[in-house]
């Protein structure tokens, strides 16, 4: 019996023995498992390039709407919307009938009323050399003059009567004023029209204006504090580029050609502009977008937006130090934001390392974690 407990107390402290390690191993795995393992940075001065972003609406470089001159019925749409014409091509033609009309009446007014100048003429020259030979008195030969000099101011306002009625057949066809491309068309064969009508919207795409706002802390910061004009500023700027609705980047960049001088009160801002070429047509009136703009920073800090958080107001990271623990750290930063980087203007120094990842979510005050780079 003796021996069967000793073996039994052996067996026993032998398989003690054997878990120990593992139970200490297992240990061991689950404090590693509980250090996460998150990218971090380190920091260093560089020259930095942030774009802001600014809200436009597209428009041709010229849009012009086309009018009618005349009244009368459309006889003819020459084109489709979204085509392309060249300046002078015709576009619509009014009913032309009514019109050719007036000209043949005009042009008859002139016939009668040379004739009458005619007559007027041998009049007064029979009655010139009556009177030169005293036949007829002065009043006489007078009235003669004066017939000829009423009938040659009706030939003239004939002559000018011709001309409008020859002008106005020339409205009936509505012709581009340019080159472009032809908007939404209003109105189709059978329709009156007048001068009151807008047929169609052309508009010469091939450079497109970029209209978008700049607050008054942005105009004087392009103006350096009002230190220079904003001539001067605009000229100086870098290019531009512009940003589609889906997101893609135009491949064509711009330039800001003007900045209003003036602040609008209701809404704080000036107008700006810029232009792009539009050499593919792949841009139209009324589309919409975002202008970057780049600024250009000189040795600076900056920090990925995403290692960031915010507390009461102020920016914060997580900096780590020698012993893989982290620590908040408020910073300051520049206005300047592009949606995806932060200038720092404070609180961080060249060669410190702070966390990119997890930060708002995992990352915790005096949290020890592996460095992922």
């Amino acid at each position: 019996m003796k021996l069967k407990f000793l073996c039994a107390v052996v067996t026993v402290s032998t398989a003690v023995v054997l878990l120990m390690p593992s139970c200490k191993g297992k240990g061991n795995q689950q404090q590693a498992q509980q250090v996460p393992e998150l990218a971090v940075l380190t920091v260093s001065e560089e020259n930095s390039t942030l774009e802001s972003g600014m809200p436009t609406t597209l428009e041709g470089e010229n849009d012009v709407e086309i009018r009618p001159q005349i009244t009368g019925f459309l006889t003819k749409v020459c084109v489709e919307e979204g085509q392309r014409v060249s300046k002078g091509q015709t576009l619509f033609v009014i009913d032309q009938v009514s019109l050719q009309a007036a000209v043949d009446a005009a042009q008859a007014a002139v016939s009668v009323a040379q004739a009458n100048v005619n007559t007027a003429q041998t009049n007064m020259n029979n009655n010139k050399m009556l009177f030169d030979k005293n036949i007829i008195s002065q009043p006489a030969y007078q009235t003669s003059v004066d017939s000829y000099n009423a009938a040659k101011a009706q030939l003239s306002q004939a002559m000018a009567n011709l001309t409008s009625a020859r002008k106005n057949l020339s409205y009936a066809a509505v012709t581009a004023p340019e080159s472009g491309v032809v908007g939404t068309i209003n109105f189709r064969e059978g329709s009156l029209v007048s001068p009151q009508s807008m047929l169609t919207m052309l508009s010469d795409n091939s450079e497109m204006r970029a209209t978008f706002s700049l607050n008054e802390k942005e105009v004087l910061a392009l103006t350096d504090g009002g230190k220079r004009s904003l001539q001067a500023a605009v000229k100086d700027m870098p290019a531009v580029t512009l940003q589609l609705a889906n997101g893609d980047r135009y491949p064509y960049p711009g330039n800001i050609i003007s900045v209003s001088g003036v602040i609008d009160r209701s809404t704080g801002s000036a107008t700006a502009k810029a232009l792009f070429p539009n050499p593919d047509g792949m841009l139209h009136s009324g589309n919409t977008g975002q202008v970057l703009i780049p600024a250009i920073r000189n040795n600076v800090i900056s920090v990925p937006q995403a290692a960031t958080y915010d507390l009461q107001g102020m920016k914060f990271v997580y900096v780590v130090n020698d012993s893989n623990i982290v620590h908040s750290r408020a910073i300051e930063i520049s206005d300047e934001n592009d949606g995806v980087n932060y200038i720092v203007l404070g609180g961080l120094k060249p060669g410190e390392t702070i966390v990119t990842e997890g930060v708002g979510i995992t990352v915790k005050e005096d949290m020890t974690i592996k460095p992922k780079k």
